[in-house]
């Protein structure tokens, strides 16, 4: 079940997707959709482990498009309206079940997961596959193919279900810079370890004191001349404070010799400001998940990073945010595979004022 619009406003700096208003926005500012490209990476995987698979699926861009690209056999039983909504959604899910599918693949966000998990019979578990703006909940896999290895997996019966969260918050508020998640299902998933993806962690008041080093850390590194693309992020939040700037609660702005250049920036003006001069991503690790770009930061595109040559990132973050992950790598999921492998290998992560840790980064593939 593919959500159409999924992560629309994101490249848009619109911190979510749903709604015709902000879709409508969105596509104005040159946003698009990165479900359908996902949906397919996800059915490519599953089609290379077992080809003569049938996938009961929604018509048209709800799945069957995807479905019919991976040369896989598309079973419809949803027809969808020209423009879909929530409503269509659970619709299409509650028909997926009645026709015998005993796992449902869905592409989207937590919006999406939201509506997967409203009319789902009890027993009958969930995956989905990260195509949103927002992703707190627990109940995706990391990435596409990481998705599609654990549906071959699934089919294969070789996997027990673990317990997860689906997890929303409300996107007026979070425009507002207000990030309550709150709490809407529990589903059950695939279990793999260490390829679904765990809730986003909040950051404990009494780390206070380590964001604050972290983040005096990175100000002592900040060269002139340079602009710098902030993501979102307790940290820098704390990095804009000591600098004095009015940064955007939840977007990317822009940093030029200590002046705010940009405020809450689309991907088209952070590719403008790039062309300008010597720029970098200056970007924070999302705690308990480890991403540092695709999740929350889509103005952070392909494009952009691409054009900040060779080393475009400098990563922030607390020690504790680190030991947290258990060894696990920070990952990146930008929706461009070359460039994710380009960016795999070791990154440096500044964690306080004289302290900088050497940490493996990864594509969650």
């Amino acid at each position: 079940m593919v959500n159409p619009v999924a992560g629309l406003g994101g490249p848009a700096g619109l911190k979510g997707s749903d709604g015709a208003a902000i879709q409508a926005l969105a596509l104005q500012r040159g946003s698009r959709s990165r479900a359908q490209e996902r949906a397919e990476r996800m059915l490519q995987v599953v089609a290379a482990a077992v080809p003569d698979a049938a996938i009961v699926t929604a018509g048209g861009p709800m799945g069957a498009t995807a479905v019919s690209a991976a040369e896989l056999r598309a079973v419809v039983t949803f027809d969808p309206p020209p423009h879909t909504d929530a409503r269509d959604t659970r619709s299409a899910v509650v028909d997926l079940v009645d026709a015998g599918a005993g796992l449902v693949l869905f592409v989207g966000g937590d919006g999406t997961a939201r509506d997967v998990a409203a009319d789902l019979p009890r027993g009958v578990p969930i995956l989905g596959v990260p195509a949103g703006v927002k992703m707190y909940s627990s109940c995706f896999a990391t990435g596409p193919e990481t998705a599609g290895a654990i549906a071959a997996r699934w089919l294969a019966g070789e996997l027990p279900v673990r317990t997860a969260e689906v997890l929303d918050v409300d996107e007026d508020a979070l425009r507002e810079g207000v990030v309550q998640p709150r709490l809407h299902a529990l589903v059950e998933i695939p279990e793999v370890p260490g390829r679904t993806q765990a809730r986003k962690a909040a950051t404990p008041g009494s780390e206070a004191a380590a964001v604050a080093a972290a983040a005096r850390g990175m100000a002592r590194r900040l060269e002139p001349g340079v602009r710098y693309l902030l993501g979102p992020g307790g940290t820098i939040a704390e990095l804009g404070r000591q600098l004095g700037l009015d940064l955007s609660p939840l977007g990317v702005d822009v940093v030029l010799d200590g002046r705010l250049v940009v405020r809450d920036a689309s991907e088209a003006e952070l590719f403008a400001q790039v062309a300008a001069g010597p720029a970098r991503a200056l970007v924070t690790v999302i705690g308990g998940q480890g991403f540092v770009l695709g999740r929350g930061n889509q103005q952070l595109s392909p494009r952009v990073i691409g054009a900040l040559g060779t080393d475009p990132l400098l990563v922030v973050a607390t020690e504790q945010k680190l030991i947290e992950l258990a060894g696990r790598p920070l990952l990146v999921d930008t929706g461009d595979r070359g460039l994710d492998a380009a960016l795999s290998g070791h990154v440096r992560v500044v964690t306080g004022p004289g302290t900088v840790a050497v940490y493996p980064i990864a594509s969650p593939e």
